[in-house]
């Protein structure tokens, strides 16, 4: 299958089966680092990605299914960000990436990708969630190192810095 998907606010020229996964395309084509194989099976998250701003797993997505909805991955953030909050130029890192380093909530680093695409669907919509609200939205996200409490902690400065900026 010849066809065209939009990563990240750029057309990408994509050959591939049909059924292929949108990971596999993100990663093998693309050569994009942010979304990770974790379970093959949608339930950890680490694959997530944005599809016009809602979160799919695309270790089960197949690249067919995609058609002309834009997908962003965790390298989209800054711009995507940029754009709901009319910004002129991007910031180097998302506030939910930067506010991940400041919390120290990644060891491993595996489930990152995930946590953010996901915390970053939940704040374009919910500008200040409650906790209850971010345990909620966050199920289903898994972290092999369980550093929830600092996960939650960088989703609520995160949630707090953005709310600053416009």
């Amino acid at each position: 299958m010849s066809t065209t998907i939009k990563v990240n606010g750029r057309d990408w020229p994509v050959n591939a089966d049909p059924d292929t996964p949108l990971l596999y395309v993100l990663m093998n084509e693309l050569e994009l680092k942010g979304p990770r194989f974790g379970c093959g099976l949608a339930q950890c998250g680490s694959c997530s990605v944005l599809a016009d701003g809602v979160e799919i797993r695309s270790c089960q997505t197949p690249v067919s299914d995609v058609g002309a909805r834009a997908i962003t991955t965790l390298e989209g953030l800054p711009a995507l960000y940029a754009r709901q909050k009319g910004l002129a130029t991007a910031p180097d890192m998302h506030p939910l990436s930067a506010a991940f380093v400041e919390e120290q909530a990644m060891h491993c680093g595996y489930c990152y990708n995930g946590q953010t695409i996901k915390a970053a669907e939940l704040l374009a919509k919910v500008p200040h969630p409650s906790e209850a609200q971010i345990r909620a939205h966050m199920d289903g996200h898994i972290c092999r190192c369980g550093t929830y409490p600092r996960i939650m902690k960088s989703i609520q400065s995160a949630a707090v810095k953005m709310s600053r900026e416009g």
